[in-house]
């Protein structure tokens, strides 16, 4: 009979799926046309994903929520991941204004591109803070 999940596995679960999100904007990319608010919605779930996980490796709960600068915020100040200012907030509207259809100004593609650097860093900050047995 299995157990439930043990802490390591479900955090690897939240670095795949964010890992995920990585690989459809790098496929996103690479096609003929585009869909910039969709490179932007995986930009902003692939950073809340690692932003998950993390408090996940030390059992901390967080609420269902998609604001970045509020998962950080609920971390201890010395051990939150440290990125540039702006970054997370610049990422926050991608959560609602890219998934569903609004008065939304379009997403182009410098402001997509932003998206994914912002993505990337908020990635490349949390990744060396993580157990290296949760890393693909």
């Amino acid at each position: 009979m299995t157990g439930p999940p043990k802490r390591p596995d479900i955090v690897r679960l939240w670095v795949e799926k964010a890992e995920h999100d990585l690989l459809n904007i790098d496929n996103n990319l690479t096609a003929s046309h585009v869909p910039w608010d969709t490179v932007c919605f995986h930009a902003q779930q692939g950073a809340e994903k690692y932003l998950k996980a993390f408090p996940t490796q030390y059992g901390v709960a967080f609420p269902k929520i998609h604001d970045l600068t509020e998962l950080v915020a609920l971390l201890p100040a010395d051990a939150r991941p440290a990125l540039p200012p702006g970054i997370l907030e610049a990422l926050n509207p991608y959560a609602i204004e890219t998934r569903y259809p609004g008065v939304w100004e379009p997403i182009e593609r410098d402001e997509a591109l932003r998206a994914v650097a912002a993505d990337r860093l908020a990635r490349d900050a949390v990744r060396p803070l993580l157990s290296p047995i949760v890393l693909p």
